[in-house]
Formats: C-alpha cells, structure tokens, sequence
C-alpha cells in the first residue's frame, strides 16, 4: 500500500510540474499559427506600452479651492435637475421595491 501513494504522490508531482512547464509557455503558443489567435484579432504594438508616472506629484493648488457661491448654487441646481429627471424615468413605486431589498 505505501507503493500505491508513492506512485500517486509522483503522479501527482509529474503533473505538477508538467503544468508548470506548459504554462510558462503560454505567451508564445498564443503566437503560434495552428494554435494561435483568431484572423480579425488587431497587430501587438511593435513598441509596448510604458508605465504610467505613479510617483508623478501633482503640481500644488492654492490656498481657496472652494467654489464660488454663484458655481455652487449652478451646481446644486444641475443635481436637482437630473434627480427629477431621474425620477420621471424612474417611478416613484419602481424605487420602492428596489430600495427595501
């Protein structure tokens, strides 16, 4: 009996590594012409692409961001225009059942 789970264990070894083998070689089976992508997929970049500027700081902002009154009260007035909008779209019953679930 401990032949039978060494030999498993092995098995189970072997495919282990074997799909570890296979999967490192994923990338270039992808470019191979019997296997590969399908006719209508569009060229890779010759070139690829570069990182984005993650530690890029933003240029500093002055002292007053706040809006100026008259931008706020424009703005409130936008967002209560689109919620009415939004709830001639949306009636008042259909809003109900989805909000007590």
């Amino acid at each position: 009996m401990g032949g039978e789970t060494r030999c498993r264990a092995g098995a189970a070894a072997a495919l282990l590594a074997l799909g570890l083998v296979v999967s490192g070689c994923a990338s270039t089976v992808a470019d191979l012409p019997v296997v590969g992508a399908p006719a209508n997929l569009p060229q890779r970049p010759a070139q690829p692409g570069e990182y984005l500027p993650v530690h890029d700081i933003p240029t500093a902002r002055g002292k007053d961001t706040t809006l100026a009154p008259a931008d706020q009260a424009k703005l409130e007035a936008d967002l209560i225009k689109a919620r009415d909008r939004q709830a001639v779209v949306t009636p008042a019953d259909a809003a109900a059942k989805t909000s007590t679930r």
